[in-house]
């Protein structure tokens, strides 16, 4: 991707590693595509936390300064290249990322083999919302733990991103998904395809999923990061897979003699270390899914793109309720048309829920 000298945009950028009020939003050259690259004017952009680790320099990679920050959009191809002509609706989850510039821009330069078609029809806000955490769950179930039809997983933190999307994806697969969260979560849980919904408050939980899996899980995703191996390592089956994905500073206790006695396999993975192929084989599902209703996620919050560092402060919980969801980001065109049909109606669409 090379600058422009002709043309410039609004975009929320860092010009050095810090906390989220390193953040500013200004104006900088609107990028040039390059070989293999489509422009795409963007319509949205969701916040996630591993933007949070790459801004505050606690997760390392390659990152150009200035650096525009962010992952996911939703947008439209501006300059076309590959399969992609003008005024197609598109959309990237992996941008940000070694070398590359983010998505928190009016304008970003994808590479073709990261870009994704929208399916008809999909509300550019609702799907920016799951593309990150759908990506993330399909990898974990089906590349990491090669989850089949038939098995039982256990989900902790079900009603989070990632554990919602987990959750969905695996109903969808024919999988058993026991969920363990808090009892507030319980219906969205259920909703997105939960089997059975426990109560992490509830002291008898672990006894419970004995219970209802008597030869043990198949498959442990823990997206709460807490990794409380020495309770949940017994509730595994004989050749089970255990995936981490949450918990950067974490430091857990493995009970060892119980993970190689019992064939048991502990697989780390981030989004980030994908290939190309491999997103693009996720995009194929998500886009099925998008295109029949069935995939879905909260939002905590949208919010325009000047409050970029605000959804930093709201994903680190120094803002905001804590409330689950994901938080949506409005670049300046699509948000100023947004915000003003919301007057219109009364209502208001910067939301904390």
């Amino acid at each position: 991707m090379r600058a422009s000298t002709n043309a410039s945009m609004t975009a929320a950028y860092i010009t050095g590693f810090g906390g989220a009020d390193a953040i500013r939003v200004g104006r900088l050259p609107r990028p040039v595509p390059g070989p293999d690259e489509a422009l795409v004017r963007v319509d949205a952009v969701a916040a996630d936390h591993v933007d949070t680790f790459v801004r505050s320099g606690a997760y390392a990679t390659d990152v150009p300064f200035p650096f525009v920050i962010g992952r996911d959009l939703v947008g439209t191809v501006a300059v076309p290249a590959g399969p992609f002509a003008a005024g197609d609706r598109v959309w990237c989850n992996s941008l940000g990322h070694d070398g590359r510039q983010g998505s928190f821009a009016q304008y970003a330069a994808v590479p073709v083999d990261r870009l994704h078609p929208l399916p008809a029809g999909a509300d550019p806000v609702a799907a920016v919302a799951v593309l990150h955490t759908a990506a993330t769950a399909h990898l974990g179930l089906f590349r990491t733990a090669r989850l089949q039809k038939g098995e039982t997983i256990l989900v902790l933190g079900g009603g989070g991103g990632v554990g919602s999307a987990v959750v969905q994806l695996a109903a969808t697969a024919g999988a058993r998904v026991v969920v363990v969260d808090r009892a507030e979560n319980a219906e969205w849980c259920r909703a997105g395809g939960a089997d059975q919904v426990l109560d992490r408050d509830d002291p008898n939980t672990p006894d419970t999923v004995r219970d209802l899996a008597p030869g043990g899980v198949d498959v442990l995703w823990d997206c709460s990061g807490h990794h409380d191996f020495e309770t949940t390592v017994p509730l595994l089956a004989r050749g089970g897979r255990v995936v981490l994905t949450a918990g950067l500073h974490v430091r857990a206790v493995l009970p060892v003699g119980a993970v190689y006695t019992r064939d048991i396999s502990v697989r780390g993975f981030v989004i980030s270390n994908a290939s190309a192929a491999e997103l693009a084989e996720a995009a194929e599902d998500i886009n099925r899914e998008l295109a029949r209703g069935r995939l879905k996620g909260r939002i905590r919050a949208t919010l325009p793109l000047a409050e970029a560092a605000r959804a930093h402060r709201m994903l680190e919980g120094r803002e905001g309720t804590g409330a689950p969801g994901r938080v949506v980001l409005l670049p300046e065109d699509l948000g100023r048309a947004r915000l003003n049909r919301a007057d219109k109606e009364g209502r208001h669409t910067c939301r904390v829920c």
